[in-house]
């Protein structure tokens, strides 16, 4: 017969072997676990490595392409703005390598460039657009109408610019007295919507709005149709504008993605959306020149672009 002292050691015996199992499993557990664990690392660590190698191979491929493009950028805008002017307007996101890169395109292809027009924060702030149309429409050129479907902040202002900043497209001659340019360029400037070097700014035939990536962090949703419609108020005013960006301009709510988006607007203006690149400088100048036969088109590599470069196959 078991005694009770026997019985206590035995049920003893069984929960000292379970809890050497448990140790015992646990440690083999934790052994091949952290084995896994470590070839897993292993094996993302050779992924990442083998993208990375990708990634540097695309951007030094990259690179050269850029390279060769300087080199023969001014073999192929040679001539093609020659005799004409172009006027340069920015908005307060556009990279300053981005327009000093397209003003040498443009000016490589034979083109005057007749000014530089920056655009500030408050000009493509939809908080100040009942202040930026009043200041507009007491600066209308006599014998110019503002057109009546220019009434969001952005259109008036590019229907009113337009008015000053660009020729007549079928005459090539100014559309207001140079004081009427001057008062106007004054008024907004004084008001903080633009600024500009005194005496630095004439009429051109053609306009060239360069913008930056999107301005995609901004607080404001509005800005990008904004500067969109401003392009297109513009546009009605001269013998053409582009509006040439970075990628990101071309997604979301950037300038380029809305007038890509709008039929009227892409219909009248062209677009590049990797003036970044040395390609897209080389694009904007041709758009221009397509823009004089009354043409336009959707270029670069981003959202919604019809081909590469003007005379590229469509995509």
């Amino acid at each position: 017969m078991i005694s009770m002292r026997q019985h206590a050691i035995s049920i003893a015996a069984i929960f000292i072997a379970l809890a050497i199992g448990v140790v015992l499993g646990s440690g083999l557990l934790s052994s091949g676990l952290v084995s896994g664990l470590r070839d897993d690392k292993t094996d993302l660590e050779t992924e990442v490595n083998s993208l990375q190698s990708t990634n540097n191979q695309l951007g030094e491929q990259l690179n050269s392409a850029d390279g060769f493009d300087a080199a023969v950028s001014g073999r192929v805008v040679r001539d093609a703005l020659a005799s004409r002017s172009v006027v340069v307007i920015t908005t307060p996101d556009a990279d300053p390598g981005d327009v000093d890169g397209v003003t040498r395109s443009i000016e490589a292809s034979g083109a005057a460039v007749t000014g530089r027009v920056s655009l500030t924060d408050s000009f493509v702030t939809a908080a100040s657009g009942d202040d930026l149309r009043t200041r507009l429409t007491n600066v209308v050129p006599a014998g110019t109408q503002l057109r009546t479907g220019s009434v969001d902040q952005g259109s008036m202002a590019g229907d009113l610019m337009g008015s000053v900043l660009l020729l007549d497209a079928q005459t090539a001659e100014p559309q207001s007295t140079p004081e009427e340019l001057a008062l106007a360029l004054e008024t907004l400037r004084s008001g903080g919507f633009i600024a500009y070097d005194n005496g630095a700014v004439a009429p051109a035939q053609l306009a060239v709005v360069v913008t930056g990536a999107g301005d995609a962090g901004a607080e404001d949703g509005n800005r990008g149709a904004i500067v969109a419609r401003f392009t297109g108020g513009l546009d009605a005013r001269g013998a053409g504008v582009v509006l040439a960006g970075r990628s990101g301009a071309a997604e979301g709510n950037g300038p380029v993605a809305v007038v890509r988006a709008d039929s009227a607007l892409s219909a009248a203006v062209s677009t590049v959306d990797n003036v970044d690149r040395e390609a897209g400088r080389i694009t904007t100048a041709l758009a221009l020149q397509e823009q004089l036969d009354g043409a336009a088109g959707r270029y670069g590599t981003g959202p919604n672009s019809t081909a590469v470069t003007v005379g590229a196959p469509a995509r």
